[in-house]
């Protein structure tokens, strides 16, 4: 497949590029670090497990609603700065600050481990920290899905956002050691405390990046937006679930919705698998002896996502289109997920990683063709639908689908962990039970990833429809 050359006006500098990705470090690396802090809520702050079960579905619960309200604020906001960068800007300062604050609980006593003011104080911090987090999330995917109007160019620079999000998963692994070295920190949630501070404020440095340097569209093309203001609220209220109805409504942006709700969640749901393998199956249950290796196996899956995934990604994308890239990158990963089974060998750790390429072709062929996809269904949405356009809007939907997949990963990974019998107070577990484990972990994601070669088949925004709708648009309203 040939593709049409990317007019230089339409290239995003490589200065915005690194923004932009510094921009999706931040998005990345909140979620997680808060997947490690919070098991030390637990086992170091000694919250009960009920009141943390609380604490983490309320605020997040909080977070899915305003999503998409969000995406429709920053879609229709006209000021001299724009309609992305003020609120990129701002929550960015508000998430990495409440970051920091969030985790600054009391640490307990003899005779008073101050659980309910720990409690309190963490539920009244975390609703303020995903407040500023959904005030700079959806804008800052809608500002990527606007930076460029080429088709190709939008997944280079998609390319680069995944590229430096992936450090997140690099280093992330790594805080469940460094919180337990009794030579950094006293105590677990000492370390917690203090390495939360630095999380934070590197958060807020690189998440400030893309409002002080990415440029956004013209708002002078911009027509159709709504006025936002308390007087027409319940204006606002119809515009808003019209708007959502005509996303929800996109057949093309429903068929990246499904696909990425099958593969991402195909690979959420045995994540932690590896994990309990390495340690059960290679270790027959001694953590001491698993040493680094699990910390190891999520780093070198995130290095060879950034630097050898994601680079052929986007070279198969400009030669094979981003559909059939899609595809052939899950088939990849589907044979990735097969060659697991002899991958894990109790007598070789090293062959663990040999699998770790093809599997890797799953989720960086995902995200980076998927938010490449969805700006150029927003282009689509806007012939079809005219004004306003809705680039936070879309990704706001898309990012809530992921989170709700997110939500339903984690409680089918607890399904099919006692469905195989695992144990979680015993030191070893059955030969019965690893079996159906190793299993699992092979299975589920190879059938998520063929559901969703099935669901992608269908999906027809090609380059070349892609420019003859981006032509129409031009012949529309002028450049875009």
């Amino acid at each position: 497949m040939l593709t049409q050359k990317t007019d230089p006006k339409d290239i995003v500098p490589i200065g915005q590029k690194i923004a932009f990705g510094a921009g999706n470090l931040t998005n990345q690396l909140l979620p997680a670090a808060l997947g490690v802090f919070m098991f030390f809520l637990v086992v170091g702050f000694g919250m009960s497990p009920y009141k943390a079960g609380i604490l983490a579905a309320i605020p997040r619960f909080i977070d899915a609603i305003l999503d998409p309200i969000m995406g429709f604020i920053s879609d229709n906001t006209r000021s001299r700065w724009g309609r992305r960068r003020p609120y990129i800007f701002g929550g960015a300062i508000v998430t990495g600050i409440a970051f920091i604050a969030m985790w600054q609980l009391k640490i307990p006593e003899a005779g008073n481990n101050h659980e309910t003011y720990n409690f309190l104080f963490f539920l009244v911090m975390s609703v303020i920290f995903y407040l500023g987090y959904t005030v700079f999330a959806a804008p800052l995917i809608g500002l990527g899905y606007e930076m460029t109007p080429d088709y190709n160019e939008r997944t280079r620079l998609m390319a680069m956002s995944q590229i430096m999000g992936q450090i997140a998963w690099m280093i992330a692994p790594w805080f469940w050691f460094l919180i337990s070295r009794p030579e950094l920190f006293p105590n677990a949630p000492t370390g917690v405390k203090q390495l939360s501070i630095w999380v934070g404020l590197l958060c807020v440095v690189m998440g400030v990046m893309p409002a002080l340097f990415c440029k956004e569209i013209d708002q002078a093309n911009l027509q159709g937006q709504t006025n936002l203001s308390f007087k027409s609220i319940f204006s606002n209220v119809k515009h808003f679930f019209t708007d959502i109805k005509k996303t929800v409504t996109n057949k093309p942006f429903l068929r990246l919705c499904a696909a990425t709700f099958l593969v991402f969640n195909g690979f959420q749901i045995v994540a932690q698998f590896a994990f309990f393998i390495i340690i059960y199956y290679m270790y027959n249950g001694d953590q001491q002896a698993a040493g680094q290796w699990p910390a190891w196996f999520g780093t070198i899956s995130a290095v060879a996502t950034a630097v050898l995934v994601i680079p052929v990604i986007t070279y198969m994308s400009t030669r094979m289109g981003k559909r059939n890239a899609f595809i052939l990158s899950t088939i990849i990963s589907i044979v990735g997920y097969a060659l697991k089974w002899w991958g894990f060998h109790p007598g070789n750790p090293w062959l663990m990683f040999l699998p770790i390429p093809l599997m890797s072709f799953g989720i960086g062929g995902l995200f980076t063709l998927m938010m490449s996809m969805t700006a150029d269904v927003c282009d689509y949405d806007e012939m079809k639908n005219g004004m306003p356009r809705k680039e936070a809007l879309f990704g706001a939907v898309y990012w809530w689908m992921v989170k709700l997949g997110t939500s339903l990963a984690l409680f089918l990974s607890g399904v099919i962990l006692s469905s195989v019998g695992f144990d979680q107070n015993a030191k070893m577990q059955s030969e019965s039970t690893i079996t159906a484990l190793r299993l699992a972990d092979i299975f589920v994601p190879c059938l998520a990833g063929i559901l969703a070669v099935l669901v992608m088949w269908g999906y027809d925004i090609s380059e070349k429809r892609a420019k003859e709708i981006r032509e129409e648009l031009v012949r529309r309203r002028g450049d875009l």
